[in-house]
């Protein structure tokens, strides 16, 4: 039961955000009483504790798939964004927008776990795409990967729009990839742009 709670509990908080959505909404959507959720969780901020949790465990599994299937680099960055546009689409805003402002502590947390994950992810995708002969060799890794991250990172905590969000972190994207491509790389990075707009 504490499983599809949680389960319940992140789909309701990312298409209506964490503030908005009360033990009430999650109850009736369930058909539970709110007694049976107090069982499991003394209160809303433990409830989008583990929430955040999950959701960043099951992100992160997509990513590992994605990774698995040995795509380009370049063509790697846009189907984790595909991935996240989908598993974002019903939200109007942000839910780390959403985090920041209104669960803070919680926000930390969250910005924290993400760091590790995303700065070796980030890391691999160059050093591949170095290998691959999309991205220009002698490049400081570690400068490119704090460029992108705090570039993302500063629009996801910013932008209240969901889609405003995504719409900017493709031209970050767009930015990332040209600041670091080789002319192959620039190709590939057409060729991905050109997909997206069909």
């Amino acid at each position: 039961m504490k499983d599809k709670i949680i389960s319940k509990a992140s789909d309701l908080f990312l298409k209506l955000g964490f503030k908005s959505v009360t033990m009430d909404d999650i109850a009736g959507e369930m058909c539970i009483s709110k007694k049976t959720i107090y069982k499991f969780f003394c209160n809303k901020e433990v409830l989008i504790e583990e929430s955040t949790a999950a959701l960043h465990s099951e992100v992160h599994e997509i990513i590992s798939n994605i990774v698995a299937k040995k795509h380009n680099a370049i063509e790697e960055n846009f189907e984790i964004r595909k991935m996240f546009k989908e598993m974002f689409k019903s939200a109007d805003t942000s839910p780390i927008y959403q985090l920041k402002k209104h669960y803070p502590e919680i926000y930390e947390k969250v910005i924290a776990r993400e760091i590790n994950e995303c700065n070796t992810l980030f890391k691999q995708n160059i050093e591949n795409g170095i290998l691959q002969g999309l991205y220009r060799k002698g490049i400081s890794v570690e400068t490119y990967v704090r460029f992108y991250y705090n570039l993302v990172f500063s629009i996801k905590e910013q932008t209240s729009s969901e889609k405003e969000g995504q719409q900017l972190e493709l031209e970050i994207l767009e930015y990332h990839t040209r600041a670091i491509a080789t002319p192959a790389g620039i190709a590939e990075l057409e060729k991905q742009l050109t997909n997206i707009e069909q």
